[in-house]
C-alpha cells in the first residue's frame, strides 16, 4: 500500500484546495515544497549549534532522521519537523560555564529526550481522558500562541539587522499568499526567501565569511559524532526544559488538528514518543535537542500543504546537506534579514493558530483564570523573563510552559470548587 495518494493530476492545484497529511503532490511538485520547509528550519537549526559549540552537520544531520523516525512512529499522520531548539541555548550555555564539555551537555539533553518518551508512553497508555485533563483548549491554544509570540524577538532581531533584504522577503511572502493563484501562492516563503537571497547577492550584502566559508568548504565530508555522559551536576540546568519540548510537541498536533479540521488526540503520544526519540538520538551522537518547528507549521499554514512528502523530503535534504560542507555553507549564505522576514509571517499565523483553538473550543476570556494565568505566562514568554534558581538559569518560555501547563489546572480546579469560576470553555449551545 502507498505511504500517499496523489492529489488529484498532482500537478495542479485550486485556489481553495487542501492536500492532506497522506497525500501529496507530483514528485518535482512536492520536492519544491519540501525545499521550503528546509529553508525554514534551516537558519535556527544552525544557529543552535555554533551558539552552543555543537557540531553543525551532525545536528543537521540528526534532526533530518530524527524527523524521518517521528513521522514513522506518528504512522505519517503528524505533519512536521523537527529542527533544533532555541530553548536550549541559555541552560546548555549555563551548564557550560560550570565547566560541562560537550559529551556532558549531550548526556543532559539525551536524558531530557527520554523523559518527553516516557511522558508520550504514559499519554498513550492512559488515553485522551489524560491529555485532555492536561491540555484543555484553553491551555493547547495558549501553548500554540506562547511558541509563536515568543520567537517573535528573534525575528524582529534579524529583520532589524538587514531592513530591506527582510521587506523585500516579507513583501514577497505576503503578496504572493494574499494574490498569487494555483500553484504559485502555495510557494510563497520560497518565492519570498529567494527574492530576499537575490537581493542581497546583487548589493553585495551577502556577510563576507560566509563567502569565504563557502569558497574553502569541502564538497563531501563526514559528520563529527560525540558519545555522550551523563553527569548529574549537569542534568538539573536541562531538565525543566522536559516541560518545554512536551508542551511544544502537544501544541504542535493541536495546532495541526487546527488547521486540517482533523482529531488528532490519538497521535499526540506517538508525537511526543517520536519527538523525545529524536531528540534522546540527538543527544546520543552529537546534536542538539530537537523539537517540531513553528517555521514549518506557518509554512503549511501559508501553503495548506500538509503532506507528510514535503517533510520527508525535507529531512532527506538535511541528512544529504549534512554530509556536504560545500551545499551547507551555501543555504548558510542566506542573510539572517531575509530569515527575519520569513519568519516575521510564520511567527504572526502560528500565534492565530492558537487564537483559532481558542475561538473554536469557545474558550472565555473574560474568566479570571485565564486572564491571570495565561496572560502571565504569554507576557513571560514573549518578554523573555530570565530567572536564576542556583546555578540554574530558566527562561521565559519555561516559565510560560510551567504557568500554563502546571498552574492553570490548579487554579481552575480551586476555582471550580469555591465556586468563583466562570469555567475555561463557553459550552456550544
Amino acid at each position: 500500500m502507498a505511504l500517499w495518494t496523489v492529489h488529484g493530476n498532482g500537478r495542479r492545484l485550486a485556489d481553495d484546495a487542501v492536500v492532506g497529511t497522506g497525500e501529496r503532490l507530483s514528485w518535482p511538485v512536492t520536492v519544491g515544497f519540501g525545499l521550503q520547509h528546509l529553508a525554514a528550519m534551516f537558519g535556527a537549526t544552525t544557529l543552535v549549534p555554533l551558539l552552543t559549540g555543537l557540531p553543525v552537520s551532525t545536528t543537521l544531520l540528526l534532526s533530518g532522521v530524527g524527523t524521518l523516525l517521528f513521522l514513522f512512529v506518528t504512522r505519517n499522520r503528524v505533519p512536521s519537523y523537527l529542527g533544533a531548539s532555541l530553548a536550549f541555548v541559555v541552560p546548555l550555555n549555563a551548564a557550560q560555564q560550570g565547566g560541562a564539555g560537550p559529551a556532558a551537555l549531550l548526556g543532559g539533553i539525551l536524558v531530557v529526550g527520554l523523559v518527553v518518551v516516557a511522558v508520550g508512553i504514559a499519554v498513550k497508555a492512559l488515553g485522551v481522558r489524560l491529555l485532555e485533563s492536561a491540555m484543555p483548549p484553553v491551555v493547547a491554544g495558549a501553548v500554540v500562541m506562547m511558541i509563536g509570540l515568543s520567537l517573535a524577538p528573534q525575528s524582529i532581531s534579524a529583520f532589524h539587522r538587514q531592513p530591506v533584504a527582510a521587506a523585500i522577503t516579507l513583501g514577497t511572502v505576503v503578496l504572493v499568499t494574499a494574490l498569487g493563484r494555483g500553484m504559485f501562492f502555495r510557494m510563497s516563503v520560497l518565492a519570498g526567501v529567494l527574492a530576499g537571497w537575490g537581493y542581497a547577492v546583487l548589493t553585495e550584502r551577502v556577510a563576507p565569511e560566509r563567502l569565504e566559508a563557502l569558497h574553502g568548504a569541502p564538497w563531501f565530508g563526514t559528520p563529527e559524532l560525540i558519545v555522550p555522559h551523563v553527569q548529574l551536576s549537569v542534568v538539573p540546568f536541562l531538565l525543566p526544559l522536559t516541560i518545554v519540548l512536551v508542551a511544544e510537541h502537544v501544541g504542535h498536533v493541536k495546532a495541526v488538528a487546527a488547521l486540517t479540521g482533523r482529531n488528532l488526540d490519538s497521535s499526540v503520544g506517538d508525537a511526543l514518543i517520536g519527538g523525545g526519540l529524536a531528540t534522546t538520538l540527538a543527544g546520543s551522537a552529537g546534536g542538539a535537542a530537537t523539537v517540531t518547528y513553528s517555521e514549518n507549521i506557518g509554512v503549511m499554514a501559508a501553503t495548506r500543504v500538509y503532506s507528510t512528502a514535503a517533510c520527508m523530503v525535507a529531512a532527506a535534504g538535511a541528512v544529504l546537506l549534512s554530509f556536504s560542507p560545500k551545499f551547507t555553507a551555501l543555504i548558510n549564505t542566506v542573510p539572517v534579514g531575509v530569515l527575519g522576514g520569513a519568519t516575521l509571517v510564520l511567527f504572526g499565523m502560528l500565534a492565530l493558530i492558537g487564537m483559532r483553538i481558542w475561538t473554536e473550543a469557545g474558550v472565555d476570556l473574560s474568566d479570571p483564570v485565564n486572564l491571570s494565568v495565561l496572560g502571565t505566562a504569554l507576557v513571560a514568554s514573549v518578554g523573555g523573563l530570565t530567572l536564576s534558581l542556583g546555578d540554574v538559569r530558566v527562561t521565559g518560555v519555561v516559565w510560560g510552559s510551567v504557568g500554563i501547563v502546571l498552574v492553570h489546572p490548579v487554579l481552575r480546579r480551586i476555582a471550580d470548587a469555591l465556586g468563583r469560576s466562570r469555567g475555561g470553555e463557553r459550552q456550544a449551545p
